[in-house]
């Protein structure tokens, strides 16, 4: 490991990164790891088609869970033709992963928790990554799968929600600082990520910078990988490797990740290819717990449908803005900038386009990778071919977001760094 390596290493074990508070009446010491939700849930939803869904549903109906609504009766399903609203919850369990391998957390934690959003006009979507540590009001909520439920909190950790009440207490939670209603969850965990990266062959990443982390036993050199099964867990998970070993670089780390994988299922067009389709599908149902509202042939279908076709240019990967540098007990956490965070709920809950600006505002894990040279293709005193510039086709005006916001986009390649 490299000199400044070692001392990056040092400087993240003297900070608490990752403590969480719980409710009221539960002391339990939790060790946050984890970064690594979305490829799952992505996939499994890009990857269901009219064969396998009824196979994929019955195989997830014996993994569903109720997700109580905010006043407690049972919830209201939209029609799947308007806006889809899914929370996307990474668990650190590390049941058929190998539990020696990644370390026992004490516990399961909410360490990964993205909103996508999929606008009724089918030519946007966007996933909003929610940092683990990001402390906000919790809402009463009953025990939706394991844990005994709880009060109100004025305040606590997001990602402790789940071991306090589940899922379903999560997704309460995201609406609560949403304003959405959120009627879809899937939860995945360590194993989904192996096997679909698996199932896939492999994602090529960019690394800016030589990734040396201890903690994940990540060891990557500066240049492009092709990362599947364990590796791409370790790569997911980094955070002391890349950026400011904060959860906030650790996600713009997972987004070189996730836009290359929707470049590869749109590029090699697995979609359209039964036998790895099946493979993904039958990978997704094997690792994932899903709401009894996303468990029918028809909302899964609806789903894979509405996702299919969007430009890639169109799906955004966003960050919650947040702040820094809150005082103790609480030091190490952020919050969120709710000025700023409401104008993307804003857009979300009215359905318009979020897309990013010009300015490259990827975050602290990754940058934009170097634009290729063009080849040289005329020889020299050749006088080059006109061609006819075709005119351009008119497209609706877009207001882009602020320059605030973070993230990029599944057409832009990133790298790590």
């Amino acid at each position: 490991m490299s000199e400044k390596s070692k001392k990056q290493v040092k400087r993240d074990r003297a900070v608490a990164r990752h403590g969480n508070i719980h409710a009221a009446g539960r002391s339990r010491t939790i060790l946050g790891v984890l970064g690594k939700a979305l490829v799952v849930v992505l996939v499994s939803t890009l990857t269901v088609t009219t064969v396998s869904a009824i196979q994929l549903s019955e195989e997830l109906s014996r993994r569903q869970i109720d997700v109580p609504a905010q006043d407690g009766k049972e919830r209201v399903i939209p029609p799947i033709d308007g806006p889809i609203d899914i929370l996307l919850i990474g668990s650190d369990t590390r049941q058929g992963a190998g539990n020696s391998a990644f370390g026992d957390t004490g516990g399961v934690l909410a360490d990964v928790i993205i909103l996508l959003h999929i606008a009724a006009d089918r030519k946007n979507a966007v996933a909003l990554s929610f940092p683990r540590d990001t402390m906000i009001p919790w809402p009463a909520c009953p025990s939706t799968s394991g844990g005994p439920g709880y009060l109100p909190q004025s305040l606590g950790q997001i990602n402790a929600t789940i071991s306090n009440g589940g899922p379903g207490c999560t997704l309460l939670t995201v609406e609560l600082l949403t304003g959405l209603n959120i009627p879809y969850l899937a939860m995945v965990d360590f194993a989904g990520v192996i096997e679909l990266s698996n199932a896939v062959g492999g994602v090529e990443v960019c690394v800016a910078n030589d990734i040396e982390d201890e903690y994940t036993n990540t060891y990557l050199k500066k240049g492009m990988h092709t990362l599947q099964g364990v590796q791409a867990l370790q790569f997911l998970r980094t955070r002391h490797g890349v950026g400011d070993g904060s959860d906030l670089g650790r996600i713009s780390n997972q987004q070189v990740y996730l836009t290359s994988l929707v470049r590869k299922l749109k590029s090699k067009d697995i979609l359209n290819n039964p036998v790895a389709l099946y493979s993904l599908a039958q990978a997704a149902a094997r690792n994932m717990t899903i709401s009894k509202t996303l468990s029918t042939p028809t909302a899964l279908m609806g789903v894979a449908n509405a996702l299919k076709d969007i430009p890639m240019k169109n799906i955004t990967f966003l960050q919650l803005p947040s702040v820094y540098g809150l005082p103790a007990p609480l030091q190490g956490r952020v919050k969120p900038d709710y000025e700023k965070a409401q104008v993307l709920f804003d857009l979300m809950k009215n359905d318009q386009p979020l897309v990013l600006g010009e300015v490259n505002n990827t975050g602290v894990g990754s940058e934009l990778a170097p634009t290729p040279k063009p080849s040289a293709t005329t020889k020299p005193g050749a006088t080059p071919t006109k061609t006819p510039t075709p005119k351009p086709t008119p497209t609706p005006t877009i207001t882009p977001l602020p320059d605030w916001a973070q993230g990029t986009n599944a057409s832009t390649t990133t790298c790590s760094k």
